[in-house]
């Protein structure tokens, strides 16, 4: 016992959920490092597959009983007929024909239904489901695989990937200290994970991918491993390339570009489900969106695979690009294909566009053109409820409860149907007016025969399937009850007052404009639990003193009250690691730049 204290004395026990790591106090160069940060990352990921888990049972489950309804009629048709196999009449070779019909009516259903089942690599039904097999691509510590195993006990195995032989080391020293079943479950390998995944085709129900930035580079790889019905989990945390202006590092990477809105994070979402999407359809694969979230610094998707070359004919439906305004917030979405029905037949066709004209109706600014994105759902309701209902079922077993149910619920209450979102704070600085409140605002919409919620990624954003002219026929309105001051002849906002509204806005207060998550009161935007809630620093790189508002408030207030002795600076002179960075630690300031006072490169405290 003496000799195990004395062996966990360099080391610093972290626990979340039902695993526990040690992360080494002395570790050399910021190498491997636990992120507090990435629990609702995590906690996401276990309820998203508990689902998945569910949902695979119950399709399993109804594929059985209809293969088995298929037999039964099978055998009811032959055991009907008196004259035995010879001795028919010709009105039981009719039965006979119309039971062959109805069989392979029942058949052809089952072999639809299998299509979206959960099949075994020898794409023949078994009897008994396979416990799901989870393919972790990027483990580092190790910390999500051991959740997976320890958690989730229907899994028959992890397999735990990566590339550096530190973190491997890091993560089979973890997988040891939860013990014997966490030990029997993990298979940690040192290796490229792209080329694992390419030498394991479709031998894995479950593929999660979490880089530390762009996914891209494993996108390929990721949707050859996963098996037919099984699940996509990836994260970007590339935001910059994703939301920023530089919009030809986003099409080199992802094959789409950006535009600027206050949509961008949900332009995201779909510009990497757009991209997951052409990756398998190189493959005769398409994916079904489960769930699509904006958390934090990241975004990360839920998605299931399948393999249907007819599906994937479909995909420009899926697919479209995106005008929007320089001037006012009015953007259009223009689909790249369509179906065309002739003689019972249904084809497929490129769209029929402009959407738009050369002008904006309402302002007459030019447009910017992006994408292209993802238009379908980027969520299933059914998924998200179930969800919401199972994680709400287990309280006690996810740290992050209060942040993943708001984030769920406001998901639950999204119009899935429609792409992308306006600010209404956005719209009313369009034409300089006062903001009416979003009740009143909704309120108006409604009245008006349209749909209209919020989302998940902005608390300020609305969706509605209203059209444009009436978004701003009814600010026109409320213009004429709150007047502004006279704006320049060719600003904006006079463009788009000078117009007469062909609608005529109801404000009265509707009864739906309230959510039910927000008649109850729930909660549903939480603010950071701590300061500095955010990335940490890519594990090897090298601390500077610009990487010190990435550090954390503890270290800071030892730099501000002169905490940092010089014994500590020697030790840190190579590294020190921190608790959530694993890295060292630099001496600046929490003032501003005037006030900053730099004490070199590398300053050193530890937090505690």
């Amino acid at each position: 016992m003496e000799d195990v204290e004395n062996k966990l004395k360099d080391y610093e026990i972290v626990r979340e959920g039902e695993a526990e790591i040690i992360i080494n106090k002395k570790i050399a160069a910021n190498e491997v490092f636990y992120n507090p940060v990435q629990v609702h990352n995590r906690d996401m990921s276990v309820a998203v597959l508990r689902t998945f888990i569910t949902k695979r049972e119950e399709e399993h489950k109804a594929m059985m009983d209809k293969r088995d309804k298929a037999h039964n009629k099978v055998s009811q048709s032959k055991s009907s007929d008196p004259n035995g196999e010879n001795g028919s009449t010709g009105q039981h070779d009719e039965m006979d024909v119309d039971a062959e019909k109805e069989t392979n009516k029942v058949a052809d259903e089952v072999e639809d239904l299998s299509t979206e089942a959960i099949k075994t690599p020898s794409r023949k039904v078994a009897r008994e489901l396979k416990a799901p097999v989870v393919l972790e691509a990027l483990a580092a510590s190790g910390l999500r695989s051991i959740r997976y195993a320890r958690e989730i006990d229907v899994l028959e195995k992890v397999v735990a990937l990566d590339i550096d032989k530190a973190c491997i080391e890091a993560c089979k020293r973890n997988i040891k200290f939860n013990g014997a079943s966490v030990m029997s479950k993990i298979e940690p390998h040192l290796t490229d994970a792209r080329v694992y995944m390419l030498t394991h085709p479709k031998e894995f129900d479950v593929v999660d991918i979490d880089p530390y930035g762009a996914p891209s580079i494993f996108l390929d790889s990721a949707l050859q491993a996963v098996a037919d019905g099984g699940l996509l989990m990836c994260t970007a945390t590339d935001m910059a390339v994703l939301c920023g202006p530089n919009g030809e590092v986003c099409h080199s990477k992802y094959g789409s570009y950006p535009t600027k809105g206050k949509y961008n994070h949900e332009m995201a979402l779909r510009i990497l489900l757009a991209s997951i999407e052409s990756h398998a359809n190189r493959y005769k694969r398409y994916i079904v969106p489960v769930l699509s979230v904006s958390m934090d610094f990241y975004i990360r998707v839920f998605v299931r695979v399948f393999t249907s070359a007819n599906e994937v004919k479909k995909t420009p439906q899926k697919l479209s690009y995106v005008y929007q305004c320089v001037g006012c917030d009015s953007f259009h979405l223009q689909c790249l294909g369509r179906t065309v029905t002739k003689n019972n037949s249904v084809k497929n066709a490129p769209a029929i566009g402009p959407v738009v004209p050369q002008e904006c109706s309402a302002c007459g600014k030019k447009f910017t053109i992006g994408g292209p994105i993802w238009s379908a759902p980027i969520h299933d309701q059914e998924w998200v409820v179930s969800t919401l209902t199972e994680v709400k079922s287990m309280k006690d077993r996810y740290p992050a409860y209060d942040k993943i149910t708001s984030v769920l619920t406001t998901i639950s209450e999204e119009l899935h149907d429609i792409p992308l979102f306006f600010s209404l704070h956005n719209i009313c600085a369009n034409v300089k007016c006062t903001s009416p409140s979003a009740v009143l605002f909704r309120s108006a919409v409604l009245n008006a025969g349209y749909r209209i919620s919020s989302t998940h990624v902005n608390p300020l954003g609305l969706k509605t399937d209203a059209p444009w002219d009436v978004i701003w026929d009814i600010m026109r309105c409320w213009v004429k009850n709150h007047p502004v001051k006279e704006q320049p002849h060719d600003s904006v906002g006079t463009a788009i007052l000078s117009k007469s509204p062909k609608l005529e806005a109801n404000f009265s207060r509707a009864a739906a404009a309230l959510s039910s998550a927000q008649a109850k009161k729930v909660k549903r935007f939480l603010p950071n639990p701590e300061r500095h809630w955010g990335p940490k620093i890519r594990a090897g790189r090298k601390i500077t003193s610009k990487h010190a508002s990435l550090l954390g408030p503890d270290v800071v207030n030892r730099v501000i009250n002169g905490a940092a002795s010089t014994e500590d600076e020697k030790v840190a002179e190579p590294n020190n690691p921190t608790t959530e960075t694993g890295g060292n630690a630099t001496n600046e300031e929490d003032e501003p730049s005037t006030k900053r006072q730099k004490n070199g490169d590398v300053g050193l405290a530890t937090e505690p």
